[in-house]
């Protein structure tokens, strides 16, 4: 796991697993941000396993799926509204991380 800051409260890594949790925990998120639909990728956790096992780490669990090559405004306005109503930092995932950015990039536009 390699997670990038883009600012202060927002950072994005590549694919999380349910054994990343704890070290995502440990290193004070308490929002994680999903942007993979499911079964995107092959052996990809499901975002219900994903959320589930995060809960009982007291992180939560948001899904904004975004489809490679398709951000949308819409896409970028609900990441605006959670990164506006989070305390603390927020860790977004995707296949590499790029999505997020691009995505994170496009809140300035909303």
């Amino acid at each position: 796991m390699s997670i990038r800051s883009i600012d202060q409260n927002f950072h994005v890594t590549g694919q999380l697993s349910p054994s990343h949790l704890q070290q995502v925990a440990e290193a004070g998120y308490r929002t994680v941000v999903c942007m993979r639909p499911d079964n995107e990728g092959f052996e990809q956790p499901r975002f219900e396993d994903m959320e589930k096992a995060g809960s009982a780490l007291g992180i939560e669990f948001i899904h904004i799926p975004v489809i490679p090559g398709q951000v949308s405004l819409d896409q970028a306005r609900k990441l605006k509204d959670v990164l506006s109503a989070k305390d603390g930092p927020v860790l977004a995932y995707c296949a590499s991380g790029q999505r997020c950015a691009a995505v994170y990039q496009m809140t300035g536009l909303v």
